[in-house]
């Protein structure tokens, strides 16, 4: 079981009104492309199949869901638009399930894993050291002793801000001056955490794209540096989005699959856009578990990541 917890009243308020104007866009649209119609026929699916992707779903996986419901209407003969919405949520339930989006108990510590080592890649802006910041505190506040590196060593101002976030949470961070070799960083950091008996170390790196080739190298790097010390590390490489920027945010996910081995996503500023549908496509589209998103600007507003109670929020229950 991991360490978060589960899924309790208060988290559901916060995914409820988090989710609030993503749900407002979708059924407004929906309620306009169903007005007047009786029966799901060919005209509704192309009015939904604009509404899935004008939501940011993503062509790929409106075209899958689309395609899903087809079969249904098929074989179900006769299907009312009162029933659409049902209908899209279960899709929608079973994509995410199929996809095995979300680890609803969020980063487990295995006994045999310590310290636990998160590399955290992504572009400037995104919310990435902000969500460093919430991770530790998660993690604090369930008993673990967390060290933060700051290895995103080209901006001044990610180096302070992951200070600030260190001293509200009350956690050590590592760093270097400014221009320092990141991986100098990486590895100074677990060899403190090491040292001091850590059981969580969270790394924060450039947030750069210019280009792919010189990122794909300096992520290696510390990588590698990071194995010198503790030699499966990282164990977690976690991609920060924005969720708020759509479609781009599926272009950042593209460059940075391709430069790193990413193997989880958090989904941040969720709570101020009406774009939440980049959840559903991003999941589906790269086949990696989405395992927190981001709510607001709270400590506690980084949540894992539950299918099950996204889809509720989304559509009710």
């Amino acid at each position: 079981m991991g360490i978060f917890g589960f899924f309790n009243k208060e988290k559901k308020e916060t995914l409820d009104k988090g989710l609030s104007k993503t749900k407002e866009n979708v059924f407004s649209k929906l309620g306009r492309a169903i007005a007047g119609k009786s029966k799901v026929d060919d005209d509704v699916l192309d009015d939904l199949e604009e509404v899935l992707i004008t939501s940011d779903v993503g062509v790929d996986t409106t075209l899958k869901i689309i395609e899903r419901i087809e079969k249904r209407v098929s074989r179900d003969k006769y299907i009312n638009t009162e029933e659409l919405t049902s209908i899209l949520r279960e899709e929608i339930a079973a994509l995410l399930t199929e996809n095995h989006s979300g680890d609803e108990e969020g980063f487990t510590i295995p006994v045999d894993k310590k310290p636990y080592v998160i590399m955290v890649v992504g572009v400037n802006g995104v919310g990435k050291t902000t969500t460093i910041g919430k991770l530790a505190y998660q993690f604090k506040k369930a008993g673990k002793k967390v060290y933060l590196g700051a290895a995103d060593t080209f901006r001044a101002a990610a180096v302070e801000q992951l200070v600030i976030w260190s001293e509200r949470v009350g956690v050590p961070v590592i760093k270097q001056q400014m221009g320092s070799d990141p991986a100098s960083v990486a590895f100074d950091t677990l060899s403190s955490a090491v040292t001091n008996d850590a059981d969580v170390v969270i790394i924060d790196t450039a947030g750069r794209l210019h280009n792919k080739v010189n990122l794909m190298n300096e992520l290696t790097k510390i990588k590698n540096v990071m194995k010198k010390v503790v030699p499966d590390a990282p164990h977690e490489v976690l991609l920060v989005l924005d969720g708020s920027t759509g479609q781009n945010a599926f272009e950042q996910a593209k460059q940075f699959t391709a430069a790193t081995e990413v193997n989880a996503l958090a989904i941040t500023k969720l709570d101020g856009t009406a774009k939440g549908g980049v959840v559903i496509g991003i999941s589906d589209h790269f086949h990696i578990p989405v395992k927190y998103i981001g709510l607001g600007e709270g400590m506690e507003d980084l949540q894992v990541f539950n299918r099950k109670e996204f889809v509720n929020s989304l559509f009710g229950e």
